[in-house]
Parts: structure tokens; C-alpha cells; sequence
């Protein structure tokens, strides 16, 4: 019975994988545009990967929920945890940046070959955020608060971007999400938001206040108005106003 949590993570990392295969399978090609010239696209959708990753991150938090509700959490539960999220939520959202990075520069003339010094940025995400957990694991400090953003946040941001990519309408949001120097700015801020000691809000209930716990609550209420009024595009919504409580509760 103890081990029940540790299959939840295994599954957590079982899910990371399935996203990568996802990502990897996408290759980008060059079509004719209605204008005469060539644009870029990804033909196999990589928003499966979006999904698997959502997935990873619902699992994620059923492992801690199993592990305190059956009384059977362990140092080894920990750190496989950890190897599991560096997964799921580094290594599957940093490709998907590889293949955004890919995509943006595939619009310029000889593109699709550029050198992999450009792509290579992707994966200081993953490296951030294992840094991250590492300083986690050896944290006993972080019950109730994160020092740095944790890692599946940014993973879940990062997992957002081919769902609004395929399912916007708003040609300046698709612009923007296959622009290089907006990826370069999400690899910057996520990755130093991670490695960064700044006080990040955990979203676990001590109790049953409101005074406690009202900055969770005004977090779900704007998680479910941003769902309702701007579907997908509400993931990176949520994640600034969760950046905004944190810092303004530090």
C-alpha cells in the first residue's frame, strides 16, 4: 500500500515521456501561403503534448494528495517526485519551446537551417528547474510557500502556448507566440523565476479562514472567469495573476 503514491509519480513521468514522443513528431514544413510566398507550420498538432502535460500535473498533485491521505510519505516518494517533474514539467515544456523556436525562425529565408546556438536557449528550462527542485528537496522551509516559482507553473504556462497556438483567432497572439524574442524573454523570466528565491504562494489550504487563505480564493475565481471569457489564453492570464499574489503577499 505504501508504494500506491510512488506509482501515482511514476505515472507523472510515464505521462512526461508520452509528451515528448508528442513534441518529436511534429516536424515543420514549408506550404504555400495565399499571398504567392511560404509559411511555416507544424503539421502534426503538438497541442497532444499540451495535453499529456496537463495530465502530468493533475497525476502530480494526486501523488502528494494519495501519500498524506494513506500516511505514506517517504524521502524516496520525494526525490522520485522530483525526477518525475524535471520530466514532465522541464525537459516535455523545453521542447516545446526547441520546436516554437524552430517554427519562428522557419518563417525567415533558409531558416529551417539555422544553427543550433538559437534553439539551444530551450533548455536552460529544464536546467532551471531541476536546479529548482534540487533546492527544494534540501528546503525544509517550503510547506505552506515556495522560494521560486515551482516547476510544473512553469511547465503548465509553457504546455498552454500550442493550444492557443492552434485554437486562437487572434492572428497577433499566433504572431507573437512564434516570435523569437518573446521565447527568449519566457525562457528568461520562467527560468529565473524558478532559480530565484522570491516568496511564490503554495496552493495548499492550512486551514478553513478565509483570512488565510483568501489570496487562493481570489486565484481560483479569476482561474474561472479567465476559463469562461478567454478559454486557452487563460493559463498565461493566471499565471501573472498568481505571480502578482505572491509577490504582493511577500
Amino acid at each position: 500500500m505504501k508504494q500506491i503514491p510512488n506509482l501515482f509519480t511514476l505515472l507523472n513521468l510515464f505521462l512526461g515521456c508520452i509528451a515528448i514522443v508528442c513534441v518529436l513528431q511534429s516536424g515543420i514544413t514549408l506550404v504555400d501561403d495565399v499571398n504567392g510566398g511560404f509559411a511555416s507550420v507544424i503539421p502534426e498538432k503538438i497541442y497532444l503534448a499540451s495535453i499529456f502535460i496537463a495530465a502530468a500535473g493533475i497525476v502530480d498533485f494526486l501523488d502528494g494528495f494519495v501519500a498524506r491521505l494513506m500516511k505514506a510519505s517517504s524521502e524516496m516518494g520525494k526525490q522520485l517526485d522530483s525526477l518525475a517533474d524535471v520530466v514532465s514539467f522541464g525537459v516535455a515544456p523545453g521542447m516545446i519551446i526547441f520546436q516554437f523556436l524552430r517554427l519562428s525562425f522557419a518563417q525567415q529565408p533558409g531558416g529551417l537551417d539555422v544553427s543550433a546556438a538559437w534553439l539551444l536557449p530551450a533548455f536552460i528550462i529544464p536546467c532551471a528547474g531541476a536546479y529548482r527542485l534540487a533546492r527544494f528537496n534540501i528546503d525544509t522551509e517550503q510547506s505552506y510557500g515556495f522560494k521560486g516559482m515551482p516547476i510544473p507553473a512553469a511547465g503548465l504556462l509553457i504546455a498552454s502556448f500550442p493550444l492557443i497556438y492552434w485554437f486562437s483567432d487572434q492572428e497577433w497572439i499566433i504572431r507573437l507566440l512564434v516570435n523569437k524574442w518573446f521565447l527568449y524573454g519566457v525562457i528568461a523570466v520562467v527560468s529565473y523565476l524558478m532559480v530565484s528565491t522570491l516568496p511564490m504562494m503554495a496552493l495548499k489550504f492550512k486551514n478553513a479562514s478565509l483570512k488565510d487563505n483568501w489570496p487562493k480564493l481570489v486565484l481560483v475565481i479569476a482561474a474561472i472567469i479567465c476559463a469562461l471569457l478567454f478559454h486557452w489564453l487563460a493559463v498565461p492570464l493566471v499565471f501573472i495573476v498568481y505571480i502578482a499574489l505572491s509577490l504582493a503577499l511577500k
